[in-house]
């Protein structure tokens, strides 16, 4: 016999009664299926003079489809427009002009539970699964509660009414009745408070990560100033005529995997938000076509197809003549369709990000910051003749390898990799489908035209050499020759073509994963014998946004993301273990438990 359903209006009427007149209020939903109660909490938030500011909806379990009955069908009709591929994640979804942010949890409610990381106001307790939680996945949801948090539920077991109660909350005594009960531990709470002084930051370097964390701070109210030695945006690792974006793809959904996963789909989210691709932001959302190396690889891409079933919309395998059907010319091989991905100008997308931060934002071009000096509670940054370029509780080092000058980051183990990118006039290029051209990638990419010039690269090469040569263009061609076998044709002489294309250098870190938050302090001692991540010390007031390697064109939006919920004290975007895999003190902490200094 199923447990009576948690009715919508019992629910929404107790968090409409917490949240008013807060700048923040956090729900947490154990049941979203078809969004009954999330439509019911939008509308109510609608309709309330009163309202939080912000409304953090953290939904675990949604269904692939919601309600569109005649109650909520506007509001439906809205949220599916924004509505994500049924792929596992953390999905992050913002609604009301970002004033209501809705995180779709998809994969094994239990095993999301685990990695949230969030201060929860108000819990809607309810599903078919919940009978069957075990009692220290319940006293997780004590973890998660902020100070006099209320809990709606449906009719509770008394093992599961018990395990609450142990994890700190109070039921009311009105037998009969929903559940109620409101976090009230006899123990102190140690949830944090949120950051919610002081909102003020500078950010140094104004490429792709340092662009993105300008944006994703203005739009929650912080004021920023942005430094960046250049006269313009976008002029180093960012300055490509174009670059691609899709996911990654792995057999075993490695972290890599799952974290390009979120990010891209977080960047698709945020560039329609600003204007789209192709309107506020040179490009094309034309497809990407990634060509299999050679037959083996090829079978264990078809291998992977038949194991992810990813949703065509994401990504879906094509043998090789299907392949060569949506390339419009020959592939070498099977190859993965993302037909989402695309290319883009990064010095638009730059300009769009800072377009958005309005009058929040204060611009420093053309000084460069050589120097930080921490005085009381904040940071002053200086250049080279030591006067000041401005000050403010928070820095956040965007700037790459540009980093390692300042003393405070000089440890980070970043590395600088060469990269030139070949451009071709667009009448040698390969001839591939009339518009819209797909991006065709592998050992190489090829992007559609851009003001008469297609990209073609990139090399990855260890030296400092910043001007162009020909071995790393012949490579290039190469590379592209391979996978496109009808290109070049009998009248195309790659040898006799011009010396013409782009050198920049990537930003890569030792696991080649981006660097992202607080940053450690490496002069300061660990008392704890085995430390966490917790337990390394940071320096106070000082992140980073480092080493997004070949892809910072979806790393930057989530990451800048993260790193703003961080400051902000919000719930995250993504799982808990994907945010350590980007801790700045991760590599800190393995130094320490190998017994290092």
């Amino acid at each position: 016999m199923s447990a009576p359903p948690l009715p919508p209006d019992a629910a929404v009427a107790a968090s409409r009664h917490a949240w008013q007149q807060r700048s923040r209020f956090v729900v947490l939903d154990t049941a979203f299926d078809a969004g009954l109660h999330f439509f019911a909490t939008w509308q109510a938030w609608r309709d309330d003079p009163q309202r939080p500011q912000q409304l953090h909806y953290l939904a675990l379990s949604p269904l692939p489809l919601y309600d569109t009955s005649a109650q909520w069908h506007a509001l439906a009709v809205e949220l599916g427009a924004a509505w994500p591929p049924a792929v596992p994640g953390f999905h992050r979804i913002f609604l009301e002009q970002g004033r209501i942010v809705l995180t779709l949890m998809i994969g094994d409610s239990a095993a999301c539970l685990r990695q949230l990381e969030a201060s929860v106001d108000s819990f809607y307790l309810h599903g078919s699964a919940l009978q069957q939680w075990p009692p220290p996945l319940l006293t997780r949801l004590g973890r998660l509660a902020a100070t006099q948090a209320i809990l709606s539920s449906a009719a509770l077991v008394d093992t599961a009414q018990k395990a609450l109660q142990q994890a700190g909350f109070v039921f009311e005594n009105d037998s009969g009745k929903t559940p109620h009960a409101r976090f009230s531990p006899r123990w102190q709470s140690v949830t944090a408070a949120a950051k919610t002084d002081q909102r003020s930051a500078i950010v140094i370097g104004a490429g792709l990560a340092g662009t993105a964390a300008c944006q994703r701070l203005t739009m929650r109210g912080w004021q920023v100033s942005l430094i960046e030695r250049h006269a313009q945006v976008a002029q180093e690792a960012s300055g490509n005529a174009a670059g691609i974006f899709m996911p990654v793809l792995s057999k075993d959904d490695n972290p890599t995997s799952r974290l390009s996963r979120s990010a891209y789909l977080f960047a698709l989210q945020l560039w329609r938000e600003l204007g789209g691709i192709g309107n506020a932001i040179s490009g094309a959302t034309c497809g990407v076509l990634q060509v299999a190396r050679d037959a083996e690889h090829a079978i264990a891409q078809q291998q992977l197809a038949q194991q992810a079933h990813t949703p065509a919309a994401y990504a879906q395998w094509l043998d090789q003549a299907a392949a060569s059907t949506v390339a419009g010319t020959a592939v070498s091989a099977g190859s993965w369709h993302f037909p989402a991905g695309g290319w883009l100008h990064p010095h638009s997308l730059c300009q769009a990000m800072l377009r958005a931060c309005g009058d929040r934002l204060q611009s420093h071009f053309g000084q460069h910051a050589t120097a930080l000096e921490r005085i009381g509670d904040g940071w002053t940054v200086r250049d080279a003749n030591g006067a000041e370029i401005a000050s403010a509780p928070v820095v956040i080092l965007a700037n790459g390898c540009g980093a390692l000058t300042l003393a405070e980051a000089d440890g980070l183990p970043l590395t600088a990799i060469r990269g030139q990118v070949t451009y071709l006039d667009a009448n040698v290029a390969p001839k591939i489908a009339d518009e819209p051209a797909p991006v065709i990638c592998g050992e190489a990419y090829l992007t559609p035209a851009y003001n008469g010039i297609c990209s073609v690269g990139a090399s990855y090469d260890e030296d400092g050499e910043q001007a162009l040569r020909q071995t790393s263009q012949d490579e290039n061609l190469t590379r592209l020759a391979h996978m496109l076998p009808d290109w070049p044709d009998a009248k195309t002489d790659m040898t006799t073509l011009p010396l013409a294309g782009r050198v920049g250098f990537r930003c890569v870190a030792a696991d080649r994963l981006p660097l992202v938050g607080a940053l450690p302090d490496q002069t300061a001692h660990c008392s704890k014998r085995e430390p966490q991540l917790k337990d390394m010390p940071r320096l106070p007031g000082l992140y980073g946004l480092l080493a997004y390697a070949s892809r910072g064109l979806i790393w930057a939006p989530l990451a800048a993301e993260l790193l703003a919920s961080q400051l902000n004290g919000e719930p995250l975007p993504i799982e808990n273990e994907l945010a350590a895999a980007l801790d700045p003190a991760r590599f800190l902490l393995k130094t320490r438990r190998r017994g290092g200094n």
